[in-house]
């Protein structure tokens, strides 16, 4: 028995087939593909139960587009490395806290006269316990403060300071947010979320914050926790704009590569421009040869004479007027010298087709003798 030759089209569609397969085995548990089944078999394969629908589709798709996301982090993981190659002074910096959020009271309530008095006795009773540094009972006397007078931005800035005691600085944080929101002149809420933020190792906001902070009300603690924090905060800025640099950089590189491409293909399209109008027959055959001929000196001197000039525009124009020239030396010698370059053929270069050929040419470097024309014949004369 021969074996089957499959043509390249089969072939194809046979490894196209077989890559299916292996993607899915459920095709193999199809009744209509059962001989393949027990082919595998046959000869001692094993063929694996099929999946459950749409397994070997997410399957499939997993092992697909793993490569695109990995390209895709490519740029953070640079710029992550780019961070680490920073020389920072983590000094101080601790794990954020993950407690429950604290209670901002309520921000539309408009508290009575009786509510701000009792909220100020609480806040009394709060300073109290700080002093006594019973940060506990002042946190829970500063809250039930604020819920009797949620407007008072002072409030949110003390409680703050006791989260900061407490090395909880997203408390901290979230109650100078809501200070500076009903004053954003607090310079205590700007003082105690630039430390806060230094604890967690953001040191550009940190600064910041510190910055406004002793320009609003200069504070000697203030100003100690920001010359602590700058010089983190100087080395981030300054990696930041070197970074903007390179982008800046890439960006100008790409436009240059664009405009360089745009100009290549600007004169591409004029030289195909050109080359096709030349093709389309705006050159006649020929024309680099006799082109060649006109470089002549003896030619060129020539036709520099206004009469043999006006003598062959007249024969281009109207090649029987030839039979004008014939008793004239300087234009016939010309036209035998032409004669002997192109051959005495019709089909001249320049426009000079004469019907028939040239009369008087019989080939190349043969001389002008032109018929004589009959009595009755005046064609081209003037």
């Amino acid at each position: 028995m021969e074996v089957p030759v499959f043509s390249d089209n089969v072939a194809q569609q046979l490894k196209e087939f077989a890559r299916r397969c292996m993607n899915d085995v459920s095709l193999l548990h199809d009744p209509k593909l059962s001989f393949i089944k027990e082919l595998i078999e046959h000869y001692g394969g094993k063929v694996p139960e099929a999946k459950a629908n749409g397994s070997s589709d997410t399957k499939t798709e997993s092992e697909s587009k793993p490569a695109q996301p990995a390209q895709s982090e490519s740029e953070p993981e640079t710029e992550e490395s780019e961070e680490s190659d920073l020389d920072l002074d983590m000094t101080g910096v601790i794990e954020p806290d993950q407690d429950t959020p604290q209670k901002m009271g309520n921000s539309t309530l408009q508290p009575t006269e009786e509510e701000i008095a009792e909220s100020q006795a609480k806040r009394s009773e709060a300073v109290s316990a700080f002093v006594e540094k019973d940060y506990e009972k002042a946190i829970h006397l500063y809250t039930e403060a604020i819920v009797l007078n949620p407007q008072a931005a002072l409030l949110y800035a003390k409680r703050s300071q006791v989260f900061l005691i407490l090395k909880k600085p997203n408390a901290c944080i979230r109650d100078c947010d809501r200070a500076l929101e009903l004053n954003p002149d607090s310079a205590a809420a700007h003082k105690f979320r630039g430390r806060a933020y230094h604890l967690l190792g953001k040191f550009e906001e940190a600064a910041n914050d510190l910055r406004l902070a002793c320009k609003l009300d200069f504070d000697e603690q203030a100003d100690e926790w920001l010359r602590e924090t700058t010089p983190n905060a100087r080395k981030i800025e300054e990696h930041k704009r070197k970074r903007e640099r390179k982008a800046q950089e890439k960006l100008e590189r790409e436009r240059q590569e664009r405009l360089r491409k745009a100009r290549e293909a600007a004169k591409a399209r004029e030289e195909n421009t050109r080359t096709s109008q030349t093709d389309a027959g705006n050159t006649p055959p020929g024309a680099g040869e006799f082109y060649q001929f006109l470089k002549d000196p003896e030619v060129r001197q020539a036709f520099e004479d206004p009469e043999v000039a006006d003598a062959f525009k007249d024969i281009s124009a109207h090649p029987m007027n030839i039979l004008k020239y014939q008793n004239n030396p300087k234009i016939m010698a010309l036209i035998n010298k032409m004669a002997s370059k192109f051959g005495g053929a019709g089909g001249m270069p320049g426009g000079m087709n004469f019907p028939g050929g040239m009369p008087g040419f019989p080939g190349a470097g043969a001389g002008f003798n032109p018929p004589n024309p009959s009595p009755h014949d005046d064609v081209g004369l003037d």
